[in-house]
């Protein structure tokens, strides 16, 4: 689940980090996967929420591809459906394979973790609130760019020191 936020400070401050963190996220992995024997590929995913049923997570794409040519009325309520359902947000992953082995990396949880102070996926839930690591802002509201880097290069690296051996 994405991290919550409430202070509307904070809010920009992530808006402002997200996307630098992302670009130095992939490519940092890229700089890894240049010395390495794992191959990456990169794909778009859907997130569910925990306990969706495959048969809610069914009908909720089906309901999403109704949406494209849908009429106005129809289209209506397709959304008062919705509303009150499980949506999946969008992810993007990382898929290492070496030989039989293969990883999945959730490039989104690997960019709170830069952006947010002790962010840690298997701690959260949609009630989480996080706090920005304001030593990645400077005190003008501009990025880092050093620490960002260097905190970065710092998870990137744990990721790939996690890999399998062998």
């Amino acid at each position: 689940m994405p991290p919550k936020i409430t202070n509307s400070a904070r809010w920009q401050q992530a808006e402002i980090l997200m996307q630098p963190a992302f670009i130095r996220v992939v490519d940092n992995i890229r700089k890894h996967l240049d010395v390495s024997d794992w191959k990456g590929t990169y794909h778009d995913v859907l997130i569910w929420p925990p306990g969706t049923s495959d048969e809610t997570k069914a009908m909720v794409t089906q309901l999403i591809e109704e949406m494209e040519t849908a009429t106005p009325q129809k289209l209506l309520e397709i959304k008062e459906n919705l509303a009150v359902l499980p949506v999946p947000h969008p992810g993007y992953h990382l898929r290492l394979q070496r030989q039989e082995q293969q990883v999945n990396v959730d490039l989104w949880e690997l960019c709170y973790q830069v952006c947010f102070v002790n962010y840690s996926p298997d701690n959260t839930s949609e009630n989480t609130l996080v706090d920005i690591d304001t030593s990645l802002i400077d005190e003008s509201g501009s990025v880092e760019w050093q620490v960002l880097e260097n905190k970065t290069k710092q998870l990137v690296k744990q990721v790939f020191d996690s890999l399998p051996k062998g």
